[in-house]
């Protein structure tokens, strides 16, 4: 996905659910800091995740999926879709609605996409850990978009399993290469080998 099809996207989500803003998850938020110069595979995706700010029943986030999501008009004549999840889709960082990065232009028409800030993105793909998440956080982390220490501290601020914070600080270490890695899970010493803007009030 390009950022211009994102804006367009959020464009039209913001226009179908009648609102100016929404919060972009999922992989492709990265273009919401990088809006080109990403490695290829860090935009491969089609699908942009949308959640909207108020939606307790999720019924937006359903119109969403319903109006733009896959295999609808829209993905068929653009060749992109969206769809809407809830706030149980990614597992994130305490604060990180006060890091999200607003993204406003010409083409998203006076919508507002608020992009996972990249640190915390990651987190929510290691702690998915499918193999196109793992794809995807290997190729920021080598183009060189996030900090290891930065990873390391959203990790210990990330609601988990001490199982699952392992994989996933082994994971961060694989991607970055060697390096002695801080102790943050209280003594825990991760598996040899394992498989900046203010945000809106929510």
């Amino acid at each position: 996905m390009r950022r211009d099809e994102m804006e367009h996207l959020v464009q039209a989500a913001g226009t179908i659910l009648k609102e100016d803003r929404l919060i972009v998850v999922g992989s492709q938020a990265i273009l919401g800091k990088y809006a080109d110069g990403l490695p290829a595979a860090a935009t491969v995706s089609q699908e942009l995740d949308l959640l909207p700010f108020d939606d307790p029943d999720e019924r937006k986030a359903d119109l969403i999926s319903g109006t733009l999501g896959e295999g609808s008009p829209f993905h068929d004549t653009f060749h992109v879709f969206a769809d809407g999840v809830s706030r149980s889709t990614s597992r994130l960082p305490r604060g990180w609605e006060d890091r999200l990065i607003p993204v406003m232009t010409v083409e998203t028409r006076g919508v507002t996409a608020y992009c996972l800030e990249p640190h915390d993105l990651l987190i929510a793909k290691y702690l998915a850990n499918r193999e196109k998440d793992r794809r995807f956080c290997c190729a920021i982390v080598k183009a060189g978009l996030v900090q290891q220490q930065t990873l390391e501290q959203r990790l210990g601020e990330t609601e988990c399993a001490s199982e699952e914070a392992e994989l996933v600080l082994g994971a961060i270490q694989a991607d970055f290469g060697p390096r002695k890695v801080s102790d943050f899970l209280g003594g825990v010493s991760p598996p040899k080998k394992a498989k900046e803007h203010e945000g809106p009030e929510l």
